[in-house]
C-alpha cells in the first residue's frame, strides 16, 4: 500500500488540518499515530515550511496532553480510597522525577499518557509539566520533521508493503490504544506499596506528600 493513501487529503489539508489530526489524535490516550504520520508526510518535500509543521505539531499536541493531565489532575477524586492507596507509592515515584519523566514520555514515541495520568494523580506542577513536555514534543516533532524530509518515508513504508486496505492500519490503531488504556487500568489495580517497597522504600514514606 502507498503510504499516501493513509492521507490522500494531506496537501490540501495544510496547517490547520495537521494541527487538528494532531490535536486530536493526541487528546485521545494512547493514540497519537495518526498525528505522527500526517506530520511525516507533510514533511516530504518544500510545500511546507519544516519549522512550522515541528512547532505547531509540538504545541497541538502539548496542549492536548495538558488536557489529559488536567483530567488525571481533577480525576483522583473518583478513584475510591483502596485504590488511591495503592496508587500513592507510584505516585510519588514519579512526581520525584516528575519533569525528566515528562521530557522522555514527550520526546520519544511510547505511550506517553502511561506517565502523564499519574503525574496528574500525583497533583505535580502544571507549569513545570506543560514545560517539560512542550520541549519533549519539540524534540520528537523535530526529528520526525527533519527525518522525513531527508530520507522521505523509505523508513515507514516497508511495514506498509503487504497492507492491501488502509482500514486494517486504523483498526490496529484502534486496538493498540485499547490494548494501553488497559494497561492503565492494570496500573491501578496493581498493589504498589509491594512492588516499590522492595526497590524504592522511600516511596512509602508519608512525609514525601509535602
Amino acid at each position: 500500500m502507498d503510504f499516501s493513501a493513509l492521507f490522500p487529503f494531506a496537501p490540501e489539508v495544510g496547517y490547520l488540518g495537521l494541527g487538528l489530526v494532531n490535536f486530536f489524535g493526541s487528546l485521545i490516550p494512547f493514540i497519537p499515530l495518526p498525528g505522527f504520520l500526517l506530520l511525516a508526510s507533510m514533511s516530504v518535500g518544500d510545500q511546507f515550511n519544516l519549522h512550522v509543521l515541528a512547532l505547531l505539531s509540538a504545541l497541538t499536541a502539548t496542549v492536548a496532553k495538558q488536557i489529559i493531565f488536567y483530567i488525571s489532575y481533577e480525576g483522583r477524586h473518583i478513584l475510591n480510597e483502596k485504590t488511591r492507596k495503592r496508587m500513592r507509592p507510584f505516585e510519588r515515584l514519579v512526581k520525584r522525577y516528575g519533569a525528566a519523566a515528562a521530557f522522555v514520555a514527550a520526546a520519544t514515541p511510547i505511550p506517553d499518557d502511561l506517565i502523564y495520568v499519574p503525574l496528574g494523580l500525583a497533583k505535580y506542577n502544571p507549569k513545570k509539566f506543560f514545560i517539560a513536555t512542550l520541549a519533549g514534543k519539540i524534540v520528537l516533532s523535530y526529528s520526525i520533521v527533519l527525518i522525513s524530509h531527508n530520507l522521505g518515508l523509505s523508513l515507514v513504508e516497508p511495514f506498509l508493503e503487504n497492507v492491501n486496505d488502509v482500514t486494517t492500519v486504523y483498526v490496529g490503531i484502534i486496538i493498540f490504544g485499547a490494548m494501553m488504556t488497559a494497561v492503565v487500568v492494570l496500573l491501578l489495580r496493581l498493589d504498589w506499596q509491594r512492588i516499590l517497597g522492595r526497590f524504592a522504600p522511600w516511596t512509602l514514606d508519608e512525609s514525601n506528600d509535602k
